[in-house]
């Protein structure tokens, strides 16, 4: 989510401030306007040991370069927080060929910092993807928000590519929290036919979670008539944070 944020003050709590944008065109649902909550916190409490952001993490909140928010619409509820218990997960038919497709990508790990090749990948991806969307910028100007949104950080960050051969395929921005991983964005070539690399990105999360005991894996929100959230929906089981409580998902998918 890469809007600029207009704020003013709503709350104050113990540690932080609440604030609240003014309305944007949302990024989801075409037509209507988003407004987001904004906690103002101390990067310091942020870096300390990472329970201030793992509590607002499972209060529903995002993380958006140095801004952590969540939506606040005036009218609207459908953007639902989102994550997969990772123990119980059971991978699908379609995600275990994916899983198995992918075994021969090499992975590395990166602390956040700016490489012109991971730029050129993201540019790519962005014309393909977001075509007029809020990223789709001339080069200076797409080269200062990437650096905003995708590179500032003021918790335990880090970056995941992923390569074939020589080849840059994805980029993975993770957040790692006392309690699990948060998949803060992906992107991907895009000229890979039927490559299924967002779904190949969640998995390896899921499996690094394993690895680290964390018990979960948190993928943003999931909206029920947005085509680009479709697809979480997908791993199962899901829990979404509903009426401030983290719940199984009802809904099924027949994609097995």
């Amino acid at each position: 989510m890469a809007v600029r944020f207009h704020l003013h003050r709503i709350a104050r709590a113990a540690t932080m401030d609440f604030q609240i944008t003014r309305p944007y065109p949302c990024s989801y649902l075409p037509g209507q306007l988003a407004r987001s909550r904004i906690a103002i916190t101390d990067d310091n409490a942020l870096n300390s040991d990472g329970d201030t952001y793992a509590r607002l993490i499972q209060q529903g909140y995002r993380r958006s370069g140095s801004y952590i928010y969540r939506p606040d619409c005036d009218h609207c509820h459908a953007c639902t927080p989102a994550r997969i218990p990772v123990e119980q997960f059971a991978p699908n038919r379609a995600q275990r060929r994916t899983w198995k497709r992918h075994q021969h990508l090499r992975t590395m790990q990166h602390p956040l910092h700016f490489d012109e090749t991971h730029f050129a990948l993201y540019q790519r991806y962005q014309k393909s993807r977001h075509t007029n969307g809020s990223m789709d910028q001339d080069d200076k100007n797409a080269c200062q928000q990437y650096c905003d949104y995708l590179l500032k950080s003021s918790v335990d960050s880090f970056l995941i590519s992923f390569h074939e051969d020589t080849q840059l395929r994805m980029v993975s921005l993770i957040d790692r929290l006392p309690d699990g991983l948060s998949s803060v964005y992906t992107f991907f070539d895009p000229d890979v036919a039927g490559s299924s690399y967002g779904t190949f990105s969640i998995l390896w999360q899921a499996v690094q979670c394993r690895a680290e005991r964390l018990p979960y894996l948190y993928l943003g929100y999931w909206i029920a008539n947005s085509k680009k959230m479709h697809y979480k929906i997908n791993f199962q089981p899901l829990q979404l944070l509903t009426n401030n409580q983290w719940q199984y998902s009802e809904i099924r998918t027949t994609n097995r």
